[in-house]
């Protein structure tokens, strides 16, 4: 059984110019992936236990990080003009990094939501969650 530090991950998001960025060492946590799908109930009158058809996928990715403005590299500057952009926008996600042949789940995504929060004695942070259209894809790099 092989067992890997949350540092080696990698979350990658697509810019407004269409450049793929490298935010991981901005965040603090990442959930949601690879993700719920929904499970319609096709029990019928007279079966003896639940029945269930498997159908769409409905993912939702939160990310915590740590607030940055610095211009062309931070992440306000890389995800704050997402929240009104007009058209969605690709993503992939390294649990253990992005070296060849590792597990990668990718997908676009809309920003669903983008807020700073500041709080006494404690760093100014962020938080983002990312609306996957479509599937995630599980590959590799």
């Amino acid at each position: 059984m092989a067992f890997f530090d949350s540092n080696s991950a990698v979350f990658q998001i697509t810019d407004t110019g269409g450049t793929l960025r490298d935010i991981s060492a901005y965040i603090i946590a990442i959930n949601g992936l690879p993700g719920p799908r929904e499970l319609n109930d096709v029990t019928a009158l007279g079966d003896t236990g639940r029945k269930w058809f498997p159908t769409l996928q409905d993912v939702t990715i939160t990310l915590e990080l740590l607030y940055d403005d610095t211009a062309t590299t931070g992440p306000e500057v890389i995800l704050g003009p997402l929240r009104t952009h007009t058209a969605a926008v690709a993503f992939d996600y390294g649990p253990k990094g992005k070296t060849a042949t590792f597990l990668k789940y990718s997908g676009t995504c809309w920003v669903r939501d983008f807020e700073i929060t500041t709080q006494v004695g404690r760093q100014v942070m962020s938080r983002l969650e990312l609306k996957v259209q479509g599937v995630v894809t599980r590959g590799t790099y």
